[in-house]
């Protein structure tokens, strides 16, 4: 697989206008640089270097960039990364197919950007990995990606690959942020101790959903230690009006700050139109909620992108599952709105980022109890930590895989359906 890819790269560099992947519909596309004749580049000793190649990228998207939140963070990525390849002579072609629901146009979607003759497919929502699997084996010349799953870190395709980061590092590190503004409110006398209550926007309750607004709370809970966090899910990735709806009841329940797991910016809108404070997901929301936003965390993919695509032109392997942190840079929380946020904040961030990079904060330490159900089992479990250990998560090393596993609802949040 990496020798042919590596030779097509190869071939790239003595090719004349090498052509994007095809596109059709709305699906958009981005070239960067355009097409033209290219010259054979060497490093010196007559042998082909990375300069002057070309790799060819699709991309399934389940929304686009005008929602501001997911697929627009994926949509930034792509920027930087092609960005930064360009700067070492690699040029990235991109083609999309955007607005994919999680049904069989996704396994439509794949077979046409293989068919359009893509080196890699990159399919960027967590439902689209069962239709990818479908299609991979009918096209081992092409290197198939699933962000944010499962399956693809452990079937036996070599041309499968799987890649998630450890999100949890900034949901811990921006509910700390949350759990200053608590505390702040408290101390100015605006609300009591009891109603220090969180509103959490979820999607599913996926263990994804439960590892990312857990991580949430115990980051509040670490400043505020009466703070109670509810949940209520959407059943959908991307609703923006069913995510508005959740924020409005969440606010009409007496939450005084609303936070979310979901692709849209409905909830910071919707927080500012009823006097709370937010904090987001995916993208920086202060510009569209500067009187309610306070901070985002995000994944960072261009850190992946970049590793996948040095892989790809120095004929090295892909690995077959990837996560990184915040100390990599792979996950990062956005500015912090300073006109809202409690004083100290940016001083606690800071604290706290320096924590987990050292590993003398973790983010699921104990002490803690909870109950759920785990992926595929008939019953229900509980769990009790206790205060001198933590959960691992995301543990690769450990025998887990890059996507969350954890599941169990700890006491101090309620979730609704």
């Amino acid at each position: 697989m990496k020798k042919r890819l590596l030779a097509l790269l190869l071939a790239g560099a003595m090719s004349v206008g090498l052509a994007a992947c095809g596109n059709s519909g709305d699906e958009g596309s981005a070239n960067t640089p355009a097409g033209g004749e290219t010259t054979p580049v060497t490093d010196g000793t007559g042998e082909p270097s990375a300069e002057g190649k070309t790799v060819k990228v699709g991309m399934v998207c389940i929304g686009d960039e005008n929602d501001q939140g997911y697929t627009y963070n994926f949509m930034k990525a792509v920027e930087e990364a092609t960005a930064q390849l360009a700067e070492q002579g690699i040029t990235v072609e991109w083609s999309y197919k955007k607005n994919i629901l999680e049904d069989s146009g996704c396994e439509d979607a794949n077979i046409e950007l293989a068919e359009d003759g893509c080196d890699i497919i990159i399919n960027n929502s967590y439902g689209f990995e069962p239709f990818m699997l479908k299609v991979a084996p009918d096209y081992p010349e092409i290197e198939f990606i699933s962000c944010t799953n499962q399956a693809s870190a452990v079937d036996d395709l070599d041309n499968t690959h799987n890649a998630f980061a450890n999100i949890y590092e900034g949901r811990y590190v921006a509910g700390v942020v949350a759990g200053m503004k608590i505390k702040e409110l408290i101390d100015s006398g605006k609300i009591t101790a009891d109603q220090a209550k969180i509103g959490y926007v979820g999607a599913y309750p996926f263990a994804e959903v439960i590892s990312g607004f857990t991580a949430f709370y115990l980051g509040a809970r670490s400043i505020v230690p009466e703070v109670t966090m509810t949940v209520k899910y959407v059943s959908s990735w991307s609703d923006a009006t069913a995510e508005g709806n959740a924020a409005q009841a969440l606010c009409d329940e007496g939450c005084v700050l609303i936070s979310q797991h979901s692709d849209n910016t409905t909830p910071a809108t919707v927080a500012q139109q009823n006097g709370v404070f937010h904090v987001g997901y995916n993208n920086d929301m202060t510009g569209i909620a500067p009187e309610a936003s306070l901070i985002s965390s995000r994944i960072d993919w261009s850190v992946y992108f970049e590793y996948v695509f040095d892989c790809l032109v120095n004929g090295e392997t892909i690995a077959k599952d990837w996560t990184a942190g915040m100390k990599d840079g792979a996950v990062v929380v956005t500015e912090l709105n300073e006109a809202i946020a409690a004083e100290g904040t940016a001083e606690k961030i800071a604290e706290v980022e320096a924590g987990l990079a050292d590993g003398s904060i973790h983010v699921f330490q104990g002490p803690w109890k909870g109950e759920g159900t785990a992926y595929g089992a008939d019953a229900p479990d509980t769990k009790e930590m206790p205060a001198d250990d933590w959960f691992k998560e995301s543990d690769i090393e450990g025998g887990q895989t890059s996507a969350p596993y954890f599941y169990w609802i700890i006491e101090g949040i309620t979730s609704e359906n």
